[in-house]
Protein backbone atom coordinates (compact mmCIF):
# COMPACT_ATOMS: atom_id res chain seq x y z
CA UNK A 1 0.00 0.00 0.00
CA UNK A 2 1.74 3.62 -0.85
CA UNK A 3 1.81 6.12 1.87
CA UNK A 4 0.54 9.84 1.18
CA UNK A 5 1.55 12.72 3.72
CA UNK A 6 -1.81 14.95 3.51
CA UNK A 7 -0.58 18.78 4.31
CA UNK A 8 -3.39 19.44 6.57
CA UNK A 9 -4.57 23.44 7.09
CA UNK A 10 -7.47 22.57 9.40
CA UNK A 11 -9.76 23.58 6.24
CA UNK A 12 -12.64 22.13 4.44
CA UNK A 13 -10.39 21.45 1.19
CA UNK A 14 -7.40 19.36 2.67
CA UNK A 15 -9.51 17.25 4.52
CA UNK A 16 -11.75 16.32 1.64
CA UNK A 17 -8.36 15.63 -0.02
CA UNK A 18 -7.62 13.44 3.24
CA UNK A 19 -10.62 11.81 2.80
CA UNK A 20 -10.46 10.96 -1.19
CA UNK A 21 -6.66 9.44 -0.46
CA UNK A 22 -8.32 7.62 2.33
CA UNK A 23 -11.03 6.29 -0.19
CA UNK A 24 -8.44 5.45 -3.20
CA UNK A 25 -6.65 2.96 -0.77
CA UNK A 26 -3.75 5.06 -0.11
CA UNK A 27 -1.97 3.99 3.69
CA UNK A 28 -2.39 8.11 4.72
CA UNK A 29 -0.49 10.34 7.85
CA UNK A 30 -1.92 13.99 8.37
CA UNK A 31 0.43 16.25 8.92
CA UNK A 32 -0.28 20.33 9.95
CA UNK A 33 2.74 23.10 9.42
CA UNK A 34 3.29 24.84 12.29
CA UNK A 35 4.98 27.83 10.58
CA UNK A 36 4.80 30.64 13.45
CA UNK A 37 3.56 31.15 16.93
CA UNK A 38 0.60 33.93 16.50
CA UNK A 39 2.13 35.91 19.86
CA UNK A 40 5.67 35.91 18.39
CA UNK A 41 4.86 37.93 15.17
CA UNK A 42 2.27 40.06 16.71
CA UNK A 43 -1.52 38.35 15.97
CA UNK A 44 -3.98 37.47 18.66
CA UNK A 45 -3.55 33.58 20.01
CA UNK A 46 -7.13 33.20 18.76
CA UNK A 47 -5.94 34.59 14.92
CA UNK A 48 -7.27 32.28 12.36
CA UNK A 49 -4.49 30.71 11.02
CA UNK A 50 -1.87 28.71 12.21
CA UNK A 51 -4.25 28.77 15.16
CA UNK A 52 -4.93 25.74 18.00
CA UNK A 53 -8.51 25.62 16.39
CA UNK A 54 -6.83 25.13 13.12
CA UNK A 55 -4.86 22.18 14.70
CA UNK A 56 -7.77 20.60 16.37
CA UNK A 57 -9.63 20.52 13.21
CA UNK A 58 -7.44 18.92 11.29
CA UNK A 59 -6.71 16.29 14.14
CA UNK A 60 -10.52 15.88 14.29
CA UNK A 61 -10.74 14.81 10.62
CA UNK A 62 -7.73 12.70 11.16
CA UNK A 63 -8.97 10.98 13.59
CA UNK A 64 -12.28 10.40 12.13
CA UNK A 65 -10.76 9.28 8.88
CA UNK A 66 -8.47 6.61 11.56
CA UNK A 67 -5.30 8.24 9.93
CA UNK A 68 -2.05 9.32 12.07
CA UNK A 69 -1.39 13.03 12.75
CA UNK A 70 1.64 15.25 13.76
CA UNK A 71 2.13 19.06 13.65
CA UNK A 72 5.52 19.51 12.27
CA UNK A 73 7.83 22.82 13.46
CA UNK A 74 8.81 24.65 10.08
CA UNK A 75 8.71 27.96 12.12
CA UNK A 76 12.65 28.94 10.99
CA UNK A 77 11.92 27.83 7.16
CA UNK A 78 8.86 30.20 7.35
CA UNK A 79 10.67 33.00 8.94
CA UNK A 80 13.23 32.48 6.76
CA UNK A 81 11.83 31.61 3.37
CA UNK A 82 8.67 33.74 3.49
CA UNK A 83 8.67 36.43 6.02
CA UNK A 84 12.32 37.77 5.45
CA UNK A 85 11.82 37.60 1.65
CA UNK A 86 8.08 39.45 2.26
CA UNK A 87 10.07 42.27 4.19
CA UNK A 88 13.40 42.26 1.85
CA UNK A 89 10.42 42.53 -1.11
CA UNK A 90 8.93 45.54 0.10
CA UNK A 91 12.44 47.56 1.13
CA UNK A 92 13.72 47.07 -2.44
CA UNK A 93 10.39 48.49 -3.86
CA UNK A 94 9.18 44.91 -5.08
CA UNK A 95 5.71 43.58 -4.46
CA UNK A 96 6.14 40.09 -2.95
CA UNK A 97 3.68 36.81 -3.11
CA UNK A 98 4.14 34.85 -0.21
CA UNK A 99 1.87 32.13 -0.91
CA UNK A 100 4.06 31.56 -3.56
CA UNK A 101 6.93 31.39 -1.37
CA UNK A 102 4.76 28.65 0.87
CA UNK A 103 4.43 26.97 -1.48
CA UNK A 104 7.84 26.57 -3.18
CA UNK A 105 9.94 26.55 0.09
CA UNK A 106 7.46 24.88 2.60
CA UNK A 107 4.66 22.89 1.12
CA UNK A 108 6.83 21.29 -1.53
CA UNK A 109 10.59 21.29 -0.32
CA UNK A 110 10.52 20.87 3.32
CA UNK A 111 7.52 18.80 3.27
CA UNK A 112 8.08 16.78 1.14
CA UNK A 113 11.81 15.93 2.61
CA UNK A 114 9.47 15.41 5.91
CA UNK A 115 7.63 12.95 3.85
CA UNK A 116 10.36 11.26 2.41
CA UNK A 117 11.78 10.59 5.82
CA UNK A 118 8.78 8.86 7.13
CA UNK A 119 8.57 6.63 4.06
CA UNK A 120 5.44 8.59 2.09
CA UNK A 121 5.39 8.27 -1.65
CA UNK A 122 3.76 11.17 -2.16
CA UNK A 123 2.13 14.72 -0.81
CA UNK A 124 -0.62 15.38 -0.91
CA UNK A 125 -2.52 19.74 -1.06
CA UNK A 126 -6.09 20.35 -1.18
CA UNK A 127 -5.34 23.36 -4.37
CA UNK A 128 -7.53 23.17 -7.49
CA UNK A 129 -4.88 21.67 -9.66
CA UNK A 130 -4.45 18.75 -12.05
CA UNK A 131 -1.41 16.60 -12.17
CA UNK A 132 -0.93 14.72 -15.39
CA UNK A 133 1.97 12.89 -17.10
CA UNK A 134 2.57 13.65 -20.99
CA UNK A 135 3.35 9.95 -22.49
CA UNK A 136 4.89 11.84 -25.36
CA UNK A 137 7.74 13.57 -23.41
CA UNK A 138 7.40 12.23 -20.00
CA UNK A 139 7.36 14.66 -18.64
CA UNK A 140 4.71 15.76 -15.76
CA UNK A 141 2.48 18.25 -16.35
CA UNK A 142 0.62 21.00 -14.33
CA UNK A 143 -3.44 21.67 -15.13
CA UNK A 144 -5.49 24.21 -14.37
CA UNK A 145 -8.27 23.43 -11.82
CA UNK A 146 -11.82 22.48 -13.96
CA UNK A 147 -13.31 24.90 -11.40
CA UNK A 148 -12.51 28.46 -13.13
CA UNK A 149 -13.44 30.49 -9.77
CA UNK A 150 -11.04 27.85 -7.84
CA UNK A 151 -8.15 27.31 -10.53
CA UNK A 152 -5.09 27.73 -7.93
CA UNK A 153 -2.29 26.99 -10.80
CA UNK A 154 -0.81 30.32 -10.67
CA UNK A 155 0.77 30.41 -7.09
CA UNK A 156 2.37 26.49 -8.49
CA UNK A 157 4.13 27.57 -11.24
CA UNK A 158 7.51 26.66 -9.40
CA UNK A 159 7.01 22.75 -8.92
CA UNK A 160 9.76 20.91 -10.07
CA UNK A 161 9.64 17.29 -12.08
CA UNK A 162 10.71 15.66 -9.19
CA UNK A 163 8.13 17.55 -6.89
CA UNK A 164 5.81 17.03 -9.18
CA UNK A 165 6.08 12.96 -9.45
CA UNK A 166 5.35 13.05 -5.85
CA UNK A 167 2.80 15.37 -5.82
CA UNK A 168 -1.29 14.80 -5.56
CA UNK A 169 -4.03 17.07 -5.99
CA UNK A 170 -7.04 15.27 -5.22
CA UNK A 171 -9.47 18.18 -5.67
CA UNK A 172 -8.44 19.59 -9.33
CA UNK A 173 -11.32 17.68 -10.84
CA UNK A 174 -14.21 19.24 -8.01
CA UNK A 175 -15.77 22.38 -7.43
CA UNK A 176 -16.08 24.15 -4.36
CA UNK A 177 -19.56 23.27 -4.05
CA UNK A 178 -18.69 19.64 -4.23
CA UNK A 179 -15.96 19.99 -2.17
CA UNK A 180 -18.10 21.37 0.74
CA UNK A 181 -21.32 18.93 -0.03
CA UNK A 182 -18.92 15.80 0.37
CA UNK A 183 -17.75 17.52 3.97
CA UNK A 184 -20.67 18.01 5.38
CA UNK A 185 -21.57 13.87 4.07
CA UNK A 186 -18.70 12.92 5.99
CA UNK A 187 -19.43 14.91 9.34
CA UNK A 188 -16.67 16.98 9.40
CA UNK A 189 -16.41 19.74 11.45
CA UNK A 190 -15.03 22.44 9.22
CA UNK A 191 -17.30 21.78 6.63
CA UNK A 192 -18.42 25.26 6.64
CA UNK A 193 -15.91 26.84 7.44
CA UNK A 194 -14.26 30.36 5.63
CA UNK A 195 -11.46 30.14 3.53
CA UNK A 196 -8.56 31.82 4.40
CA UNK A 197 -8.04 35.01 2.85
CA UNK A 198 -5.12 37.59 2.86
CA UNK A 199 -1.26 37.68 4.19
CA UNK A 200 -1.86 34.31 6.43
CA UNK A 201 0.73 36.21 9.14
CA UNK A 202 -0.54 39.62 8.50
CA UNK A 203 -3.08 41.36 10.63
CA UNK A 204 -4.34 44.85 10.16
CA UNK A 205 -1.36 46.99 8.08
CA UNK A 206 1.35 45.01 6.64
CA UNK A 207 3.29 48.45 7.05
CA UNK A 208 3.21 47.78 10.99
CA UNK A 209 4.48 44.01 10.50
CA UNK A 210 7.70 45.09 9.02
CA UNK A 211 8.52 48.33 10.92
CA UNK A 212 7.81 46.18 14.25
CA UNK A 213 9.92 42.62 12.73
CA UNK A 214 13.22 45.00 11.66
CA UNK A 215 12.97 48.09 14.28
CA UNK A 216 12.94 50.12 11.64
CA UNK A 217 11.76 53.29 10.28
CA UNK A 218 11.67 53.78 7.08
CA UNK A 219 12.55 57.60 5.88
CA UNK A 220 10.14 59.91 4.19
CA UNK A 221 10.51 61.20 0.51
CA UNK A 222 9.15 62.75 -2.40
CA UNK A 223 6.95 61.88 -4.75
CA UNK A 224 7.73 62.97 -8.31
CA UNK A 225 5.30 63.21 -11.55
CA UNK A 226 7.27 61.34 -15.06
CA UNK A 227 9.10 64.96 -15.59
CA UNK A 228 10.60 64.33 -11.94
CA UNK A 229 8.75 67.23 -10.52
CA UNK A 230 8.11 67.04 -6.53
CA UNK A 231 4.66 66.41 -6.18
CA UNK A 232 4.94 66.15 -2.15
CA UNK A 233 5.91 63.77 0.44
CA UNK A 234 6.02 59.79 0.98
CA UNK A 235 5.77 57.85 3.53
CA UNK A 236 8.50 55.89 3.61
CA UNK A 237 8.73 53.22 0.25
CA UNK A 238 7.32 50.16 2.16
CA UNK A 239 3.31 51.56 2.50
CA UNK A 240 3.21 51.47 -1.38
CA UNK A 241 3.08 48.94 -4.83
CA UNK A 242 2.98 49.68 -8.38
CA UNK A 243 -0.67 50.72 -9.68
CA UNK A 244 -1.77 52.22 -6.22
CA UNK A 245 -4.33 54.75 -6.26
CA UNK A 246 -4.82 55.51 -2.57
CA UNK A 247 -2.91 56.79 0.32
CA UNK A 248 -1.01 59.48 -1.07
CA UNK A 249 -2.26 62.58 0.98
CA UNK A 250 -2.72 64.57 -1.87
CA UNK A 251 -4.95 66.20 -4.19
CA UNK A 252 -4.73 65.94 -7.85
CA UNK A 253 -7.31 66.77 -10.57
CA UNK A 254 -7.20 63.05 -12.00
CA UNK A 255 -6.90 59.72 -10.62
CA UNK A 256 -2.66 59.62 -10.07
CA UNK A 257 -1.76 55.55 -9.72
CA UNK A 258 2.23 54.50 -8.50
CA UNK A 259 4.02 53.68 -11.56
CA UNK A 260 8.06 53.01 -9.89
CA UNK A 261 9.35 53.39 -6.76
CA UNK A 262 13.12 54.17 -6.83
CA UNK A 263 15.04 52.98 -3.73
CA UNK A 264 17.99 54.52 -4.30
CA UNK A 265 16.60 57.62 -5.12
CA UNK A 266 13.76 57.00 -2.22
CA UNK A 267 11.17 58.34 -4.59
CA UNK A 268 7.54 57.26 -5.30
CA UNK A 269 6.43 57.87 -9.08
CA UNK A 270 2.99 58.91 -9.49
CA UNK A 271 1.30 58.77 -12.73
CA UNK A 272 -1.88 58.89 -14.68
CA UNK A 273 -3.73 55.29 -15.07
CA UNK A 274 -2.72 55.41 -19.24
CA UNK A 275 1.17 55.57 -18.17
CA UNK A 276 0.77 52.43 -16.13
CA UNK A 277 0.89 50.21 -19.19
CA UNK A 278 3.76 48.58 -20.56
CA UNK A 279 4.19 45.44 -23.06
CA UNK A 280 7.40 44.06 -21.87
CA UNK A 281 8.61 42.32 -19.29
CA UNK A 282 12.03 40.68 -18.14
CA UNK A 283 11.67 37.63 -15.62
CA UNK A 284 14.49 35.48 -14.25
CA UNK A 285 14.10 32.61 -11.60
CA UNK A 286 12.43 30.09 -14.12
CA UNK A 287 11.02 27.38 -13.56
CA UNK A 288 9.88 24.89 -16.47
CA UNK A 289 7.11 22.21 -16.32
CA UNK A 290 5.55 21.51 -19.79
CA UNK A 291 9.03 21.47 -21.66
CA UNK A 292 12.70 21.56 -20.34
CA UNK A 293 13.59 25.32 -21.45
CA UNK A 294 13.18 27.80 -24.77
CA UNK A 295 16.51 28.21 -26.89
CA UNK A 296 14.17 30.25 -29.41
CA UNK A 297 11.10 32.11 -29.27
CA UNK A 298 7.43 30.99 -28.07
CA UNK A 299 3.89 31.87 -28.02
CA UNK A 300 1.85 31.63 -24.57
CA UNK A 301 -0.86 33.05 -22.83
CA UNK A 302 0.83 34.86 -19.63
CA UNK A 303 -0.50 36.39 -16.21
CA UNK A 304 1.62 38.84 -14.76
CA UNK A 305 -0.64 38.28 -11.14
CA UNK A 306 -2.96 35.99 -9.67
CA UNK A 307 -6.21 37.81 -10.54
CA UNK A 308 -4.69 38.63 -14.16
CA UNK A 309 -6.86 37.21 -17.16
CA UNK A 310 -4.03 35.40 -19.07
CA UNK A 311 -2.70 37.27 -22.36
CA UNK A 312 -1.00 36.56 -25.51
CA UNK A 313 2.58 37.25 -25.75
CA UNK A 314 5.90 36.53 -27.19
CA UNK A 315 8.70 34.58 -25.10
CA UNK A 316 12.24 34.94 -26.22
CA UNK A 317 15.19 33.61 -24.46
CA UNK A 318 17.61 36.54 -23.23
CA UNK A 319 21.36 36.57 -21.52
CA UNK A 320 22.14 34.69 -17.85
CA UNK A 321 18.86 32.37 -18.65
CA UNK A 322 16.42 35.22 -18.30
CA UNK A 323 13.34 35.81 -20.49
CA UNK A 324 11.89 38.60 -22.32
CA UNK A 325 7.75 38.54 -22.84
CA UNK A 326 6.27 40.88 -24.98
CA UNK A 327 2.67 40.99 -24.89
CA UNK A 328 0.40 41.77 -28.32
CA UNK A 329 -1.62 44.21 -26.02
CA UNK A 330 0.12 46.84 -23.46
CA UNK A 331 -0.90 45.30 -19.67
CA UNK A 332 -1.56 47.13 -16.47
CA UNK A 333 0.84 47.54 -14.09
CA UNK A 334 3.46 45.22 -14.71
CA UNK A 335 5.00 44.89 -10.80
CA UNK A 336 8.80 43.64 -10.42
CA UNK A 337 8.70 40.77 -7.48
CA UNK A 338 5.78 39.21 -8.58
CA UNK A 339 5.15 36.11 -10.66
CA UNK A 340 4.85 35.70 -14.26
CA UNK A 341 3.12 32.57 -15.58
CA UNK A 342 2.54 30.78 -19.06
CA UNK A 343 0.10 29.01 -20.47
CA UNK A 344 -0.63 26.50 -23.29
CA UNK A 345 -4.08 26.16 -22.87
CA UNK A 346 -5.10 24.70 -19.43
CA UNK A 347 -1.55 23.60 -19.03
CA UNK A 348 1.22 25.92 -17.37
CA UNK A 349 4.45 26.42 -19.44
CA UNK A 350 6.66 27.54 -16.71
CA UNK A 351 7.15 30.37 -14.64
CA UNK A 352 9.24 33.07 -13.07
CA UNK A 353 9.65 36.35 -11.05
CA UNK A 354 9.28 39.34 -12.56
CA UNK A 355 12.47 41.86 -12.74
Amino acid sequence: MEKALIAMSGGVDSSVAAYLMKEKGFDCIGVTMKLFANEDIGLAKDYSCCSLEDTEDARSVAFRLGMPYYVFNFKGDFEKNVIDRFIEAYECGRTPNPCIDCNRYLKFASLYEKGRVLGCEYVVTGHYVRRTLDPGTGRFLLKKGLDPMKDQSYVLWSLTQEQLRHSLFPLGEMTKDEVRRLASDQGFINAKKHDSQDICFVSGAYTDFIRSRTGKEYPEGDFIDEAGNVLGRHKGIIHYTLGQRKGFGLSFPQPMYVKKIDVGNNTVTLAPNASLFSRELVASDLNWIQIPGIRDEIRVRARVRYHHKEQPATVTPIEDGRIRVVFDEPQRAITSGQSLVMYDGDTVVGGGIIE
